[in-house]
């Protein structure tokens, strides 16, 4: 069965251009024209990948991403906004965005992040029916992570994560203890080049810490190292 992609965007001849190429490329598309129609799709089609413009009539890409996550659908999802604008970028993956491109774009490019974002996808699914062994599983004080089911729990509740979200953490703990600059976690975590924009990660990071530490002001795992990067350790007392 093909990859379902959801594609919202309200400028017709970007949703045409979309749809011919991601079917030229073997995928299933489902479009909508407005923020409304893109959200019910989204929770009725159960699209695999959802490619979200950020301004749309009736329901804007920014409350569409917040609502669904407020769902707990966690549909990844793939912004696009119409102008580099850094505050858009930032309070797009606050609310839960996997990754942004800003327009103009070329389809191709939209395909290989389309793809690259479902190869992980695909891991997780094909991990949920296996077998329960803990294999590779990690524990730094009170969180515990199954990389093999994509999972991750603190104090043995489950943390809803997006994609991102999980790969980051998993990340910072098979480091554990090792500082890594953001240039290495956007190497390692997002595998292509956002051209220095580290501020991907700082958002990332922000969000794993209002999920984790008891103060983010004050964070026990995840350490800033001010001129460097982060590093993910033991708390101290556990």
């Amino acid at each position: 069965m093909n990859n379902k992609v959801l594609v919202v965007d309200d400028e017709q001849s970007i949703v045409t251009l979309l749809q011919y190429n991601l079917k030229q490329a073997g995928f299933e598309v489902i479009t909508a024209v407005d923020g409304k129609e893109g959200k019910q799709l989204a929770e009725t089609e159960s699209p695999d990948i959802i490619v979200l413009d950020l301004m749309l009539p009736k329901l804007d890409g920014m409350e569409v991403c917040k609502q669904l996550r407020q769902k707990n659908i966690m549909t990844p999802i793939l912004m696009l906004t119409a102008k580099d604008d850094e505050l858009d970028k930032i309070l797009g993956l606050e609310l839960g965005a996997d990754d942004y491109m800003v327009k103009p774009f070329s389809p191709r490019e939209v395909i290989a992040r389309v793809k690259a974002i479902l190869r992980r996808t695909q891991i997780q699914t094909e991990a949920v029916g296996e077998n329960d062994q803990p294999d590779g599983q990690i524990e730094i004080g009170q969180l515990t992570i199954y990389p093999e089911k994509y999972e991750a729990y603190f104090s043995k509740n489950q943390l809803e994560l997006t994609l991102k979200e999980f790969e980051l953490l998993h990340y910072l703990a098979q480091n554990k203890g090792r500082v890594l600059t953001r240039d290495q976690l956007l190497s390692s975590v997002w595998n292509y080049d956002f051209a220095g924009d580290t501020r991907i990660v700082d958002v990332h990071i922000s969000h794993l810490r209002e999920k984790i530490e008891e103060d983010t002001r004050k964070p026990a795992y995840i350490k800033t190292i001010r001129g460097l990067g982060y590093k993910l350790e033991e708390p101290k007392g556990e």
